[in-house]
């Protein structure tokens, strides 16, 4: 199974579908809360979000569904990437309630070879994240470092680390 792709493998306009998706729990919504120290209670606290919100219901923190959905582009996007260089842009489009499940896809914008650099490029992408009835609720831009294929193949190829067993 491929994870991650050589610069020479991404083509302007091609659109990668990430799976699966993934359905957000209460737990998953409050854990990542808790983590991060983000306490609103639109996110917290089921009273507040009932009886004082236009949504009447708690909203999932968006850094939880563009973090999940950064994850879920890693396998197709960035599973070779040297590094994560820039967020261009972040737009939470519609909320994530408990239990939506979140899919996601990404399309490559362009890309450029490095000039400093012979064995690298950097690729320009956009991911949408949509909930199960194709709702648009995420939309982000990056620019991601990826080595071309010679870059790799020098530091051990698919695989690069991995031991072999012994008898």
């Amino acid at each position: 199974m491929q994870f991650g792709r050589y610069y020479e493998e991404f083509e302007v306009g091609a659109v990668y579908k990430h799976w699966p998706g993934k359905t957000v729990t209460e737990y998953d919504d409050h854990l990542f809360c808790l983590l991060t120290m983000n306490h609103h209670p639109l996110h917290m606290d089921v009273n507040y979000a009932e009886n004082t919100t236009d949504f009447g219901k708690n909203v999932v923190v968006g850094n939880y569904i563009y973090s999940l959905l950064l994850g879920m582009s890693v396998p197709d996007v960035s599973g070779k990437a040297i590094a994560n260089l820039e967020i261009e842009s972040l737009r939470h489009v519609k909320p994530t309630f408990h239990g939506d499940t979140i899919y996601g896809e990404t399309e490559v914008l362009d890309k450029t070879p490095s000039k400093s650099k012979d064995d690298r490029g950097v690729v320009y992408v956009e991911t949408r994240g949509y909930k199960q009835d194709g709702t648009v609720v995420c939309i982000f831009r990056r620019k991601v470092m990826v080595p071309k294929r010679s870059y790799g193949e020098a530091r051990g190829g698919e695989q690069p680390g991995r031991p072999e067993p012994k008898e």
